[in-house]
């Protein structure tokens, strides 16, 4: 971040939003103006996060005119949003500075002694939330950035009044290098988004980057060879481990062998036991995100009962194994799993759970992803009883791939493809039995078909 960057929200107080109701860009804006600056914002859609906006007396017009960025003197901006967005251009003509969100995340947790960013290829928002929810409990009063609503606090970001800040730091487009946290959490390290960074080598140099940006601790995954990796040599920072292990840090022990989904264990810390938590989240991936919370508190000066309680009574959060309703006798899900490990941990978690049968109803997520993990997609996919698919989803691409459903379809036997959600809600709805699972599973707008699937259920 270049100095002049940094000194944006030391020296102006009047910022426009354009895409405010974005799950980025709300939180910032009400911890923006809970700091005092002057907020306006616009959107396209309405929704109860602009109902959440405007309730703070932040304004909100729909849709974008230029005449929307009124006497702003710095214009913030989501990704998604267009160069030749009306209000964007106004700016520009006008000598406004724009800046993408990332960038003023990053001149926000500038702001905060105490920011803490979670990193990983997987497991950001789980973790973020959980992170939050024990920092909560433990009375540290803390400002969040989630990138899912957090059932916990309503909404998926909060204003705290200490010097705590939680937020997640993606690393796609090496977003990430815009933040400067005090404490980083690595998770893991795998090989996605490989549309950008070419090889997994590229990623490990990339998180590398921003464990050198990190200014006091780092809480790394001991059993993930690739984070290790990210970290080694260095001296700049403190670096704690979590694992499997006692070779680690923190680590996890007297794990209930049970065949159930959610897991029982205990967390320890060099050898003594910090808490016995029973977690309500399924899956050996929320036990590891968990775990990584737990170290991230305690390294903060927190005990093991406000982690236990938090832990316990974390629900998840928005599209993570989010449970929709249960009609005639069938669970309807929703998960944001769109990466061949995120599909292995959400399915072996779905199958171990006491469900008659598993019904996996998933929409693949970019040409480049399904053609360059096309072995690990059917292996993943075939652990449920039923993989029923919707055609790829280009999101910003162009299929120079040569890629479609029926190359994965054919590699899962007894999968099939339908080319609208009407016709997967159909299929799905005709064949699925009492104490089933129906779980939908994309990082697009698969949760459209979970939806449908309801609404179809209700009216039958």
């Amino acid at each position: 971040m270049t100095d002049n960057k940094t000194n944006l929200l030391n020296t102006l107080r009047r910022l426009h939003f354009v895409g405010i109701g974005g799950s980025g860009m709300c939180p910032m804006a009400e911890i923006l103006h809970h700091k005092g600056y002057v907020i306006t914002g616009s959107d396209i859609n309405e929704s109860d996060t602009l109902e959440r906006i405007r309730s703070y007396g932040i304004p909100v017009s729909m849709g974008h005119a230029a005449e929307n960025i009124g006497d702003a003197e710095l214009v913030v901006y989501t990704a998604a949003a267009k160069q030749d967005n009306p209000e964007l251009v106004a700016a520009r003509a006008k000598g406004i500075p724009t800046l993408e969100r990332s960038i003023v995340l990053g001149m926000l947790t500038d702001q905060f002694e105490n920011a803490i960013a979670v990193s990983g290829t997987h497991g950001k928002t789980s973790t973020t939330g959980m992170l939050t929810q024990i920092l909560i409990e433990a009375g540290k009063d803390p400002s969040a950035v989630i990138g899912g609503k957090l059932p916990f606090i309503g909404g998926n970001g909060r204003v705290g009044q200490s010097q705590n800040m939680v937020c997640e730091a993606c690393e796609y487009v090496d977003t990430f290098l815009q933040l400067h946290p005090a404490v980083s959490l690595i998770l893991n390290v795998d090989a996605d988004h490989l549309d950008y960074f070419g090889t997994l080598e590229n990623i490990v140099k990339s998180f590398r980057k921003f464990a050198l940006q990190t200014g006091k601790r780092l809480i790394v995954n001991g059993d993930d060879p690739e984070a290790m990796q990210s970290v080694e040599g260095m001296t700049h920072a403190e670096i704690l481990t979590f694992g499997r292990t006692p070779d680690s840090d923190y680590y996890v022990t007297e794990l209930n062998e049970e065949n159930t989904a959610c897991e029982d264990f205990t967390i320890m810390f060099r050898g003594e036991r910090l808490c016995r938590v029973n977690l309500h989240v399924p899956g050996e991936h929320n036990m590891m995100n968990a775990l990584a919370a737990a170290a991230a508190a305690h390294s903060m000066g927190v005990d093991g009962a406000p982690i236990k309680a938090a832990l316990e009574a974390f629900t998840g959060v928005h599209r993570r194994f989010e449970v929709l309703g249960k009609f005639e006798g069938v669970t309807v899900a929703d998960d944001f799993a769109h990466h061949p490990t995120e599909l292995s941990a959400v399915l072996s978690a779905a199958v171990r759970m006491g469900y008659g049968e598993v019904w996996a109803v998933f929409q693949p997520h970019t040409y480049s992803r399904t053609a360059m993990h096309l072995e690990e997609f059917a292996q993943a996919l075939s652990i449920p009883h039923h993989v029923v698919m919707t055609e790829i989803l280009a999101v910003r691409e162009t299929n120079t791939y040569d890629i479609h459903t029926s190359d994965l379809a054919a590699k899962i036997p007894g999968s099939c493809w339908f080319g609208s959600f009407d016709e997967i809600a159909d299929y799905v709805m005709a064949n699925a039995k009492d104490n089933d699972l129906i779980l939908t599973l994309g990082g697009g707008d698969i949760y459209k078909c979970a939806n449908l699937i309801v609404k179809k259920y209700k009216e039958r």
